[in-house]
């Protein structure tokens, strides 16, 4: 199991529940909630492909999942501005999306100004892990998400997943910042060297997962997708024998074994199939589409 969480000191819950909100779970939990599903999609390798293409299977078969009245949640590392337009293709006008790999959770309402709010954010002092990476890996590339979604980097570090332009900054300010995600990443480097650059510094108190390539993702300690998912699935009153997700990345670990039903890519890295219940076709056959129809 590639993601490790270290000691929890250093994250911070900033949390909103409004008198709305209570009623909206109670209302969920009054009209046979505990009927339906919980559906949790990773998107990246998952819902589109590695250059960003969801496929018309994929697409017809997540919009059919959420018009039958699943609760269908998104859950990506992604943060919000490259979460929202997922939400949007896939028809979730009311429900919730976790982006930042657990680092924020949203409710998603079309009535709202926005379309959404932000329900639940967990933030962390990035400091210690950035000083600490910096001297075992000084050639990689630093990103960092703040506390008002912005992104800010080092190197020009620019990644979809980030949903804005980053904005250059010194690596003395990044360590200033409050942070939701850090993003450390090289292309001189291996996954493996990243994983014993990893275990040479410790990384206490954070949680982190290292990616397909030399990517490292970093949130507070505690923080994973499953974290956030079992929070919504206690605000939903969703039975836990009634949850379904399906993920392909090693970030995606913890939220296949919180599942009744985890489900894995068939591209997924050994690791993250030994966590899986079951193992469905490649993002480029359409394996998401195949478990999402046998939800209906």
């Amino acid at each position: 199991m590639t993601t490790m969480t270290g000691s929890p000191v250093a994250g911070n819950d900033d949390r909103r529940t409004t008198d709305q909100n209570d009623a909206g779970q109670n209302d969920a939990r009054q009209n046979g909630a505990r009927d339906k599903l919980m559906v949790a999609l990773d998107v990246d390798g998952t819902l589109v492909d590695h250059d960003g293409h969801m496929s018309a299977a994929v697409r017809e078969a997540a919009q059919a999942v959420v018009a039958a009245g699943h609760h269908v949640t998104i859950a990506t590392g992604r943060s919000l501005n490259a979460t929202l337009p997922v939400i949007e293709h896939i028809g979730i006008d009311n429900g919730y999306a976790v982006c930042s790999n657990g680092g924020v959770i949203l409710r998603v309402d079309s009535g709202l100004p926005d379309g959404y709010e932000i329900i639940h954010k967990a933030t962390f002092d990035p400091g210690p892990a950035l000083r600490a990476l910096r001297k075992r890996l000084p050639s990689a590339k630093y990103a960092l998400e703040d506390e008002d979604f912005n992104f800010l980097s080092t190197e020009r570090f620019q990644d979809a997943s980030f949903g804005v332009e980053a904005i250059g900054v010194d690596f003395q300010t990044m360590l200033e910042a409050t942070a939701v995600r850090v993003v450390v990443f090289s292309s001189e480097n291996t996954p493996e060297e990243f994983h014993a650059a990893i275990r040479h510094v410790g990384l206490a108190g954070v949680t982190y997962s290292v990616g397909w390539t030399a990517w490292l993702d970093i949130a507070a300690a505690g923080v994973t997708k499953a974290s956030a998912l079992e929070q919504l699935r206690d605000r939903l009153g969703i039975e836990a024998p009634r949850t379904v997700a399906i993920g392909d990345g090693r970030n995606d670990i913890e939220m296949l074994t919180w599942a009744r039903r985890g489900v894995a890519m068939g591209q997924a890295p050994v690791e993250v199939i030994a966590a899986a219940d079951e193992v469905t076709k490649s993002v480029y056959d359409d394996g998401a589409a195949y478990v999402l129809r046998s939800l209906l």
